[in-house]
This record gives structure tokens, sequence and C-alpha cells, in this order.
């Protein structure tokens, strides 16, 4: 039996999200498939399957930071197809900015690295991309800012960004494997210790230590997942709650049992002005 939730559905997460017992809400998210982005790891129509093209001997090469520095050209023909301005972000992503307007969200933790969580007008301080993003860029030796412009021109024109003051190459401030996470995700971890409810939303659970957040949270904790599968240990704990489908058809009845389904579709509407 539950110890914090009346039931382990949606209905009882509503009425917690509602009750004055629900102040601090966390997020973790990787929510950007149905916006038309597509995922690294599906194995047809994932990023690192249509990477063939590129001759790699692997195709996460094209996220490796000593790879990177021998041969920029695949990562940047693959942020061609990436860079931010061609996708809108999904109800979902609103659904973390209403949780926001309420008073209610914490840290909104994001695995995605195309700045959609910033689209959708959520506080730069309330998101941690713990993956880093599309939002800045730098030279991989000094250090020195790139300006986003320029940076914006040179991809579409397939070159290569190169540093002003140094001649490095430039790269978008997404971590890659052999480089450090960024220091706000340390910083805000201690949030989730503070959390009276946990939403893990359209993640696999399968990379860390974005994975080993869950573990965070009191045990008092309410754990929502909303996904199309059961991932990680969520399920495992009292007040565990796993809401399985797919994650804008879930938050839009989430919305509806808490009596936000209008204030959700005007916060997605507000939306279409996002692309460039």
């Amino acid at each position: 039996q539950p110890h914090t939730l009346e039931a382990r559905d949606l209905r009882s997460v509503a009425k917690h999200i509602k009750s004055n017992k629900c102040k601090n809400v966390c997020v973790m998210v990787r929510v950007s498939t149905s916006a038309g982005i597509p995922d690294f790891r599906s194995p047809e129509t994932g990023l690192y399957a249509n990477l063939a093209r590129l001759n790699l001997d692997r195709p996460e090469d094209v996220f490796d930071i000593r790879f990177f520095r021998s041969n920029p050209h695949p990562f940047y023909a693959l942020a061609k197809e990436l860079y931010p301005g061609k996708h809108r972000p999904t109800i979902t992503h609103s659904f973390v900015r209403l949780l926001e307007t309420k008073g209610l969200l914490g840290t909104c933790f994001t695995q995605n690295i195309d700045t959609l969580e910033r689209r959708a007008g959520i506080s730069k301080e309330k998101v941690v991309e713990v993956h880093g993003s599309f939002a800045s860029q730098s030279c991989i030796d000094c250090k020195a800012p790139f300006d986003s412009a320029e940076i914006r021109r040179l991809i579409q024109e397939e070159k290569i960004p190169r540093c002003s003051q140094c001649k490095g190459v430039v790269k978008p401030d997404i971590v890659f494997f052999g480089e450090a996470l960024p220091e706000d995700f340390h910083k805000k971890l201690g949030n989730l210790t503070k959390t009276d409810l946990l939403f893990v939303i359209g993640t696999s659970l399968q990379v860390h230590p974005f994975a080993s957040l869950t573990y965070f949270v009191p045990r008092s904790c309410p754990r929502v997942l909303i996904n199309l599968e059961q991932a990680g240990d969520l399920g495992t704990r009292q007040d565990d709650v796993l809401l399985l489908g797919k994650c804008d058809d879930v938050i839009k009845e989430l919305a509806k049992e808490l009596g936000w389904l209008k204030e959700l579709r005007a916060t997605w509407a507000e939306t279409r002005t996002s692309l460039d």
C-alpha cells in the first residue's frame, strides 16, 4: 500500500499535486521525439542508426571529444540537422512550464540538448541541461565563447567554426564523452532531497549519472513514471506510479484531472512563435 498517495494511479497523483503537501515538484525529462527530433538509440530511426552515411567505426564517436578534436566534420554534418529552431516544444514541455507558473516547479533535469525547455518558456534558473545544449558554444582549447549567429551561419554553410583568438575548433556546449558534466548539475542535485513529487518523463533511464537521480528523492516522495514502458527501478517503492503510454497523451489526461487542461493548451499555444 502507498504511504503518501491514496493509490498508485493518475487520480491520486493529481490529488497530491492539489494538496498542501506538494510544494516542490522535480522533473526528469527526455521528451523531444514527439516534437519530431529523433532519439539516439532506436534501432531504425535513431540518430546512431542514421550515421552509417558518415562511415564511422562507431556511431558514438560523433559525440566523443577525442574523435571530435581529430575530425569535427561528422559532428557538424549532424549538427546541421539537429540545430535548434526547426522544432516546437511539446505539450509535455508546456506542462513543466505550467508547473512553474503555479509555483510548484523545483528543478527540471533534462537529457535533451535541443533547448526546447527554454523555448517552452521555462526559466533558465529552473532547468538543468545535464548533457549541455546548443544554447551556447565555445572554443575547445582556450574556452573563449563564440557568437551564436555566426555559428548558426557556419553550420548551415557546412563549415567548421574556428576560434578568432587561438584558431581552435569551436563546439556547442554539449557534453561529449570524455567531458565533465556541467557545474550546475552538481549544484542542484540537493534539490531532489527536498522534493515532494518526482516526474520521470520519456526517458529509458539507461544513461548514468542521469538515471541515478531517481534514488536521490526521499522514500516518502512519490515517483511518477510517464513513458511507453517501465524504466529503471520505478515501480519498486510504495509510492511509485507507472503511467504507461505516450507522454503527451498521459500529460493531457493528468491536466484534465487537475482541471488545468485549458491552461495547458493556452500555454502550449504560446510556443507557436518559438520556431526560427
